[in-house]
């Protein structure tokens, strides 16, 4: 087998595989770790490694396959757990240099479903300083880059977890989505990218105003292998009194069915939102391949108002309590533009932050109402394909409102499922995501809907892992914020 196609298994099959005793976890973690060796140092993925670790993990994993005895559903998977997830025996950094390097003294709910489920953990990946931009890079670690093009971003906030991914580092990854960072890097990255609905998969601790509109879910590399690590993440956990009643469903069971006589809302302007000609080209392909699947497909307008103006006290009022926690002698340490945005946050009013939830409020409503006529919304992830890895966030050229969320944020708001699949490489040879939402709890028609468009698709993967298309050098850390920090 050669070693791509080791590289790039889903972990169905590498499962399939485990049991049949034509591949043994060890192998699999072996070849995963020496694609990291290969790869990392040219796209800055992980925060930390520990390569002695996943191959104890692998070495007991494959001791029980040997017995027919595995300790879980996902026994010999391997997974990367991005930075902002506590991860026991691990420093959580939140991407910050402001950050401790103390070790963790218990997992997450979500990385504990995994541990239990038998996964090897590979590392934890980069995210942008507290998972607050689209992109991936901060002081502590520099910039984070794209397989596709070393010139481009993965996306943000789970970029790292992303840009692993798309290398063929690992089977699975872990990422969290509260405002897209989940999708986006989907989108970007040529990946799979599930938001559950909020309070499908656990959640401890949950701190803050982000708290009830993030949500931690699969990055994968098919629509199969996210039902299967959702089978795991959505395990019952008592730390979290948001959490979903656990119903022991299979999430697998849900892939087939099809769309056919589904009603389909195909919504490239949503919320005013104004996508690039070529993005459009590929998502209006996508939508056409649901109507040839025998789904009703119609374009219902905007649906609801741009949120920018309606919506920015809330996310500047989360950056703010960020900030507020972080003490003041270290926030020359932070990301300058990061420090910007939480300062302007210091200003927000409270009567400014109840507009906001009334806001969102409405914004539910509307479209508990809207999915009384439609099973799905579909919608470009993103307006745009990746950006130079060097863009500035909030500038002219990548707007958080324009560039970067106007498709993912409203269903963090709503707390509505979603899920970024790939539809197309452009000219330029990026990739672009199709984003698929579905009613609050219906994660199952999302899982669905993936399935049978991913069944439409040809698989590809990125081949420029070396050069980038610039004539220019990648930029470096000490480009825009001096040294990483140790």
């Amino acid at each position: 087998m050669s070693d791509l196609k080791l590289a790039y298994m889903s972990a169905t099959e590498a499962l399939r595989r485990y049991r049949d005793k034509s591949l043994s976890p060890v192998e699999a973690t072996q070849a995963a770790l020496a694609r990291m060796d290969a790869i990392e140092p040219k796209i800055n993925a992980f925060m930390t490694r520990d390569h002695e670790t996943a191959l104890g993990e692998a070495n007991a994993s494959e001791a029980r396959w040997a017995k027919g005895e595995p300790i879980g559903p996902l026994d010999g998977v391997s997974v990367t757990i991005k930075d902002l997830i506590p991860m026991k025996d691990r420093p959580l950094r939140n991407g910050s240099a402001t950050s401790s390097d103390a070790l963790c003294e218990v997992d997450a709910p979500s990385v504990a479903r995994l541990r239990e489920a038998g996964c090897v953990f590979l590392g934890k990946t980069t995210s942008p300083e507290y998972g607050w931009k689209g992109i991936t890079d901060g002081p502590l670690f520099g910039f984070t880059r794209n397989p596709w093009n070393l010139a481009h971003s993965p996306g943000g906030s789970s970029g790292g977890a992303a840009a692993a991914l798309a290398a063929g580092i690992g089977h699975l990854a872990l990422g969290n989505d509260g405002g897209g960072s989940v999708r986006i890097p989907g989108s970007y990255s040529g990946l799979y990218g599930l938001k559950p609905t909020f309070g499908r998969v656990p959640d401890h601790p949950r701190e803050g105003i982000f708290c009830m509109t993030s949500t931690e879910g699969p990055m994968t590399r098919c629509v199969a292998d996210a039902a299967l690590m959702l089978n795991e993440l959505a395990r019952p956990d008592a730390q979290d009194w948001y959490a979903l009643p656990q119903d022991d469903r299979d999430w697998r069971d849900s892939l087939e069915g099809g769309v056919a006589g589904l009603r389909i809302a195909y919504a490239p302007g949503l919320g005013g939102a104004l996508v690039e000609p070529e993005v459009l080209e590929l998502t209006d392909a996508a939508a056409r391949t649901f109507a040839n699947l025998g789904a009703l497909v119609e374009n219902p307008g905007p649906v609801f108002e741009p949120l920018e103006e309606a919506m920015t006290a809330h996310w500047l009022a989360g950056f703010a309590a960020i900030l507020r926690s972080i003490p003041a002698d270290k926030h020359d340490l932070l990301d300058p533009r990061f420090r910007a945005v939480a300062e302007r946050g210091l200003g927000v009013t409270v009567a400014e932050l109840q507009a906001s939830i009334v806001h969102r409020d409405r914004l539910g409503t509307l479209m508990n109402q809207f999915h009384q006529d439609w099973d799905l919304l579909l919608t470009p992830t993103l307006p745009t394909p990746a950006p130079l890895v060097d863009t500035p966030y909030h500038s002219q050229g990548l707007h958080r409102w324009n560039h970067a969320t106007p498709f993912t944020v409203p269903f963090n708001l709503t707390g509505q499922p979603g899920a970024s699949i790939p539809c197309g490489v452009t000219s330029g040879g990026l990739p672009v995501g199709l984003q698929i939402v579905a009613a609050k709890y219906r994660d199952d028609l999302v899982l669905r809907a993936s399935q049978a468009f991913e069944q439409t698709m040809q698989p590809v993967w990125p081949n420029e892992l070396v050069e980038t298309s610039l004539a220019e050098p990648v930029p470096t850390a000490a480009d825009r914020y001096g040294e990483p920090v140790a």
